[in-house]
């Protein structure tokens, strides 16, 4: 009977295997109790397992693996404070206990291996998510023996990076899944499928298959999501997954078809289908089907938030009488409901009373608002009352309007002359409501006149010999005022054309011509000027002779 529990839980069939244990507790079989609590956290019936251990008068202490179950129950029960020192005291109590076995330091490491990610895994649920990243990617750097919990590590840190590196997360995870063989489209490597729970096999799947749609590799997403359902028949995560791929190709009226049809043949799971069918509805501009998937989920029926959205659905889908009706029957239920949440159905009766007033609804909604005044005495209340029994009432909108308190400064206000005048314009940040007296606004008036200042001249200026006055034309670019004048062309320059380098050649001849003429000139100039000095000499040697 015991092997035939350990197959049952393999094989995901925790009920089953829970009777077999709870037979077997009378029996004195070695560690019942780690198995039983095992399969009370996997079946999802945490809040049974201190009840079991009471039954069974033994500690969460008194080994290491009932102390990792024990602290998996605390988990499931959000008392993660507990589960962290559950579990700190389970790495203490085995690490003793192994060291005891002469077991060496890895195989201590691998058989521990599932405390470290658990630890994280609590980081991760109280919002620690720096601190989670980084005990994750330690213990995939380890690179641990235990393949089960890499690959529960794994997944853990690709769900905390989210959208962020999607190709490095789709790396990490196609490292645990291959395609199979025979019957079975895809299986998970290294024999996980056997390590793994069916909840952990499916939140791997469920990643990937997200990691696909945020990359935009819908072949891949479609082609696994086809072979979910077959996979975890058991769960609605394949058909929420199929109809996410749907959307995002689009075709927001394929998956609300989908989603419709899974919640009738499956009534029992069709709470999370309906929300997701009205949620895609919502967002393709469908109210009318979002607000019929709404309806069908009787518990969350009269809830403030649930009447809030469907009157809102069924206004933009124009049916009024329809958003009036959900508006009655969450009053009618409330007022029927032995709750001590009487603050709820407050609020509904004031959403009802104003949207029937927004409609032309005046008589119901004087009835509405008038029951709020006689149960809670609510001044929003008293003033929608008056202003619907306005319109039918008089008398009765005038005895109400008594009941209000006077407003601080208007008992000087003359009335009668107010409604004589053609009425007052809005000024903003103007003064506040009473009576001026005529003199008084005059004076006021003149008040209000602007001095007249003096103009603030630059330093060192005097007004009564200013000098000649600036040019007018002083912020204009030069070639846009009058007294501009361009520059005259040299008409004499010969137009050269041709190509470059017969320009540059004939400006070089005409250059060493010029040059030559230069030096010739200079040369004669020289010659004239040396003849003279010449005829001096010889003359000043025969004056000596």
């Amino acid at each position: 009977m015991l092997l035939q529990s350990q197959i049952l839980f393999r094989m995901g069939k925790m009920d089953a295997s829970l009777d077999i244990y709870q037979k077997l507790q009378k029996s004195k079989i070695e560690s019942l109790e780690i198995n039983l609590v095992a399969g009370l956290v996997t079946a999802g019936r945490a809040s049974e397992v201190q009840g079991v251990m009471e039954a069974l008068r033994v500690k969460a202490t008194s080994s290491f693996e009932l102390a990792y179950n024990t602290a998996c129950s605390l988990i499931e029960r959000n008392k993660y404070s507990d589960a962290e020192q559950l579990l700190l005291s389970a790495r203490r109590i085995g690490q003793e206990t192994l060291m005891e076995e002469n077991l060496a330091d890895d195989d201590i490491e691998t058989e521990l291996a599932p405390i470290p990610v658990q630890l994280a895994h609590i980081q991760q649920l109280l919002g620690h998510t720096q601190e989670a990243i980084e005990a994750f990617t330690d213990i995939i750097k380890r690179n641990l023996a235990d393949e089960s919990s890499l690959a529960v590590a794994t997944n853990n840190l690709v769900s905390l990076k989210g959208p962020k590196d999607v190709s490095d997360s789709l790396r990490k995870l196609d490292r645990l899944i291959e395609k199979g063989s025979g019957t079975q489209s895809f299986q998970l490597a290294r024999g996980l499928d056997l390590k793994l729970s069916s909840k952990q096999r499916e939140a791997i799947y469920t990643n990937r298959v997200l990691l696909l749609l945020h990359s935009n590799k819908m072949d891949q997403a479609r082609e696994l999501v086809a072979v979910l359902p077959d996979m975890f028949p058991d769960s609605v995560i394949p058909i929420l997954l199929q109809a996410a791929v749907f959307v995002r190709e689009n075709k927001a009226g394929r998956a609300e078809e989908i989603l419709g049809q899974y919640s009738e043949k499956f009534p029992e799971k069709s709470k999370v289908v309906l929300l997701a069918r009205a949620q895609v509805a919502a967002s393709a501009g469908h109210p009318q089907v979002a607000a019929e998937s709404l309806s069908k989920i009787p518990e969350i029926q009269h809830m403030p938030a649930t009447v809030a959205t469907l009157v809102s659905l069924k206004e933009r889908a124009g049916d009024i009488d329809g958003a009036v009706s959900v508006f009655d029957s969450a009053i009618k239920w409330w007022a029927n409901a032995m709750s001590s949440e009487d603050n709820k159905r407050h609020v509904i009766v004031q959403q009802a009373a104003a949207f029937k007033l927004k409609h032309g609804r005046k008589e119901e909604a004087a009835k509405l608002y008038e029951e709020l005044v006689k149960s809670h005495g609510s001044v929003e209340a008293l003033v929608g009352l008056i202003k619907t029994a306005a319109h039918s009432d008089i008398d009765k909108a005038e005895a109400y309007e008594k009941k209000l308190k006077p407003l601080p400064g208007l008992k000087s206000v003359d009335v009668d002359g107010l409604e004589k005048t053609s009425g007052a314009k809005h000024i903003e940040n103007g003064p506040h409501v009473g009576t001026v007296e005529p003199s008084e606004s005059k004076s006021k008036e003149k008040a209000k006149k602007k001095r007249k200042r003096k103009p603030k001249y630059p330093k060192g200026f005097d007004p009564a010999n200013p000098g000649p006055p600036p040019d007018p034309e002083r912020w204009l670019p030069k070639r846009e005022r009058s007294t501009f004048r361009p520059k005259r062309k040299d008409k004499r320059a010969a137009q050269v054309r041709g190509s470059q380098g017969a320009v540059a050649k004939e400006a070089t001849n005409a250059n060493a011509k010029s040059n030559q003429a230069t030096s010739a000139k200079a040369a004669s100039q020289s010659a004239v000027a040396e003849q003279p000095k010449a005829s001096s000499k010889s003359s000043r040697k025969k004056s000596r002779n």
